[in-house]
Order: structure tokens, then C-alpha cells, then sequence
């Protein structure tokens, strides 16, 4: 991809996926958890802390991306072109 990601690594209160410091992406692969009425607040919340940081935050339905990781790495490699 041209830029390296570190897995489940901490950025203030949180600990992220995945993520390039080079092109400033965080990775998100979210389960089922995440569409609770509890996991949606506690999500934009993050994000909401991450983007304040610059980070661009990119998530992923972790069954999606298992059915077609080529389509999410595409998507990741246009974000990590624009962003450097």
C-alpha cells in the first residue's frame, strides 16, 4: 500500500485497528457490536476525537470486508492517495 499500518494501537483513550501515522488513516473493522444504539454513539464519539487529531477514519463491516477485502483495500489505498 506504500505506507505501513500498526495493529490495535492507542491514540489517547482509545486503541484503534489499524493505523498509518505516515498518511494519518485509521481503520476500523467492525462487528456487530458496533450497530447497537450504544456502539453508534460510543463510535461517533471516537471519531469525533480522531478527526480533531487529523486522522481520517475509515470503517468496515468486518463480514463485508471477509465477502470482499479486495473492494476495502481499494478503498483504503484511494484514501492513503489522497491523503499524502
Amino acid at each position: 500500500m506504500g505506507v505501513h499500518f500498526r495493529r490495535q494501537v492507542p491514540i489517547g483513550p482509545y486503541v484503534v485497528d489499524f493505523v498509518s501515522s505516515q498518511s494519518k488513516i485509521v481503520v476500523e473493522l467492525d462487528g456487530s457490536q458496533h450497530y447497537s444504539k450504544k456502539g453508534i454513539v460510543s463510535d461517533n464519539r471516537r471519531t469525533t476525537y480522531l478527526r480533531r487529531l487529523d486522522f481520517q477514519v475509515l470503517r468496515f463491516n468486518n463480514i463485508e470486508f471477509l465477502k470482499n477485502p479486495t473492494a476495502a483495500v481499494e478503498t483504503i489505498l484511494e484514501h492513503i492517495q489522497k491523503r499524502l
